[in-house]
């Protein structure tokens, strides 16, 4: 075990969980403003820009992550971060227009009428009233989504060669293939994602019920 758990090697995955983050953050920030305006184009718009939005969600959502991966990747011939932050935020921007969608149709039409009758304008009722009850609402989607694009950077390694936190752990069992090295490892990298996907869902919680009227 001190062996493989030496400052170097440590260092070595350190560098790969920066790698996963920051293209989980970039990914997570770029698809909440991107996502948003989809959902809101479906929601609330009409004719040709709730259509596309609607084409948009649907033909991203159902085509695999994987798959725009690639595409990104070979098609447009991008660097492999590039590429997989931007694969990462067409398809993620989709499932959270699709959240969004759902949350703008959960809050009344007695709130918009409301609003509207104090002297908001439309923008001003969906930035001031909708979004903010409805963002509450969309917590846990939103968690749930944010959890995924976390753990599914781990395919970014096998597909275009990411060194992420998963990528450097397979290349230190190319170093240290025992057993029971080999099973450290694995129990390190689930134990890095656990911790991490705990504490969002942990604190994701902790916000639900602070805003919970």
């Amino acid at each position: 075990m001190n062996e493989l758990l030496t400052t170097r090697n440590v260092l070595f995955l350190v560098d790969g969980l920066k790698m996963t983050l920051y293209i989980s953050l970039v990914s997570i920030l770029l698809s909440m403003v991107f996502g948003t305006v989809l959902g809101v184009l479906r929601s609330l718009t009409g004719g040709i820009f709730q259509l596309l939005a609607a084409v948009y969600i649907e033909v991203v959502r159902n085509i695999p992550n994987l798959l725009w991966i690639y595409v990104i990747f070979i098609v447009f011939k991008l660097k492999s971060v590039d590429a997989g932050v931007i694969s990462f935020t067409i398809f993620t921007s989709a499932a959270i227009g699709e959240i969004v969608r759902g949350g703008l149709n959960s809050i009344g039409k007695g709130q918009w009428e409301a609003a509207r009758s104090q002297g908001f304008t439309a923008f001003g009722v969906l930035q001031y009233v909708i979004l903010p009850q409805a963002f509450r609402n969309m917590i846990p989607s939103f968690v749930s989504q944010f959890v995924t694009v976390i753990k599914d950077t781990s395919f970014l390694w096998s597909v275009i060669a990411i060194q992420e936190l998963t990528g450097k752990t397979t290349i230190l069992m190319g170093r240290y293939y025992k057993v029971g090295q080999v099973f450290l490892l694995y129990a390190l990298l689930a134990l890095t994602y656990f911790v991490i996907n705990f504490t969002i869902s942990h604190y994701s919680r902790r916000l639900e019920k602070k805003w919970t009227f």
